[in-house]
């Protein structure tokens, strides 16, 4: 299963939408974990349209018509991956194990919020990934998204894709 991870999009705020590469990425995904900072519904509609599976959040800059729609945090199972995606999961000192704490359940958990891609796992043994954000790097020196597989509940082939520029 090839799983798509995106958060920070903040279309149409930081971008008019998605880069190509991004969109070229949805189409071949089983999945599409979204992190939450849509910022406008259009692009939730689009991505859902296009993907064959989304798994989204809410995020901290998106208004009350994508708050009534998507969840603060959305779990699923991937092929016995036990995944969740949330937006926040709060500063990076500490992370593991307040993520460990709040989020006991789960295989991976996917977040955004900073921007900044993230790959660690937790004392318990949970894996955390940021994919950074495909459309706004911040003090990043590029723009970021994700790709992984999973197979029998095994994540597998973890990258950072950076955005290339045109």
């Amino acid at each position: 299963m090839h799983v798509l991870l995106l958060a920070d999009t903040h279309v149409p705020r930081r971008a008019r939408d998605l880069p190509a590469e991004v969109w070229s990425a949805v189409e071949r995904a089983d999945v599409v974990l979204h992190a939450g900072d849509w910022v406008g519904e259009d692009l939730l509609d689009r991505l859902d349209a296009r993907a064959r599976r989304l798994v989204a959040c809410v995020g901290n800059n998106d208004g009350a018509g994508l708050r009534a729609r998507l969840p603060l945090v959305a779990h699923v199972e991937l092929d016995g991956l036990r995944v969740g995606v949330v937006h926040e999961t709060g500063p990076a000192a500490g992370r593991e194990r307040r993520c460990d704490v709040e989020h006991p359940d789960l295989d991976l958990l996917v977040f955004g919020h900073s921007h900044i891609p993230w790959d660690t796992v937790t004392p318990g043994g949970m894996r955390l990934l940021n994919p950074g954000s495909p459309t706004d790097r911040r003090r990043q020196p590029f723009a970021t998204y994700m790709t992984a597989t999973v197979v029998d509940g095994r994540l597998d082939d973890v990258a950072v894709h950076r955005v290339t520029r045109h």
